[in-house]
C-alpha cells in the first residue's frame, strides 16, 4: 500500500460531551495523558496527515478548555458548535465542512475525541480498504470473550454467537452527502444513533467493517486513561 494511492479526506472530531463517567473537573478529552491532553493527542493523528484536506472540531459553546491548548491557534483547525447528542455535533461539523467547500462525494472520517490511540496504520488501512467503496465503513475489532444476552431479570438469555459480532471503533468513514442526509433524516424520525454507521444502517446501508488494532481505546473510565498510559509507557 502506498500513500500516494490513498483518497484525500475530511474528518470530524465531536468532542462537546462531559464525559460525566470519568467524574473528573473537566470533561474527559482534556484530562491529562503524557504530557498533552487526549483531545491533543487525538487530532494529532490527523493534523498532520498529508491527505487531509480539513479538520473540523464540535466544541461546546461554553468551552472555556479549548482556547487554552497550543493547538487551538492551527489555522488547519476549524470549530463547529457542538450539539447535546453526538449526531447533532456531527451534522454542525459537516455543515462546516460544506463551507469550506467539501463536496458531497469527499469521503469524512469522524472519529472520537476520546479515542487517542489511533495508529497511523490503522488510519491509512482504512483509507486505503474503502478508497472505492460505495457505502464506506468503520474501524472494528471482532469480539473475542464469549458474549451472554441478558433477560429483564439479570440472567443469561442465551450465548451469543460471537463469530459475527464486532466491537465498533472510529474513525468511521462515509461520503459527505450520503452521510449528512442518513443523520439528518434519521434524527427527524427519532431513530437513535450512536454512531455514524448507525444512521448509514438506518438508511438501508451495510457499511463495510475494516479489522484495526485493539488497542485504539475510547476513554470512557478511569481504568481506560490508566491502561492508555500504562501502554505508552511501555512503548517509550
Amino acid at each position: 500500500m502506498t500513500l500516494q494511492k490513498l483518497p484525500a479526506f475530511w474528518a470530524i472530531i465531536p468532542a462537546a460531551g462531559v464525559g460525566s463517567r470519568m467524574r473528573a473537573d473537566r470533561p474527559k478529552q482534556y484530562l491529562p495523558l503524557a504530557g498533552k491532553t487526549i483531545l491533543e493527542h487525538t487530532l494529532a493523528c490527523f493534523v498532520d496527515h498529508p491527505r487531509l484536506k480539513g479538520l473540523v472540531i464540535s466544541l461546546a459553546e461554553d468551552d472555556p478548555f479549548w482556547a487554552q491548548l497550543p493547538c487551538a491557534s492551527d489555522p488547519r483547525i476549524e470549530l463547529a458548535v457542538g450539539g447535546d447528542e453526538r449526531a447533532e455535533s456531527v451534522l454542525n461539523a459537516l455543515l462546516r465542512l460544506a463551507e469550506l467547500g467539501a463536496e458531497e462525494h469527499d469521503w469524512v472520517l469522524v472519529h472520537d475525541a476520546a479515542r487517542p490511540n489511533l495508529a497511523r496504520e490503522d488510519l491509512d488501512l482504512l483509507l486505503a480498504e474503502l478508497a472505492h467503496d460505495p457505502v464506506g465503513g468503520l474501524l472494528a475489532v471482532p469480539a473475542r470473550d464469549t458474549l451472554k444476552r441478558a433477560n429483564a431479570d439479570g440472567r443469561v438469555k442465551e450465548t451469543v454467537d460471537r463469530s459475527v459480532i464486532w466491537q465498533a471503533y472510529t474513525p468511521q468513514m462515509f461520503r459527505l452527502g450520503f452521510l449528512h442526509r442518513a443523520m439528518a433524516e434519521a434524527l427527524v424520525s427519532d431513530v437513535a444513533i450512536t454512531d455514524e454507521a448507525s444512521a448509514v444502517e438506518w438508511a438501508g446501508q451495510a457499511p463495510r467493517l475494516i479489522e484495526g488494532r485493539a488497542d485504539n481505546i475510547k476513554v470512557t473510565r478511569q481504568e481506560d486513561l490508566n491502561n492508555l498510559a500504562r501502554i505508552w509507557r511501555d512503548r517509550q
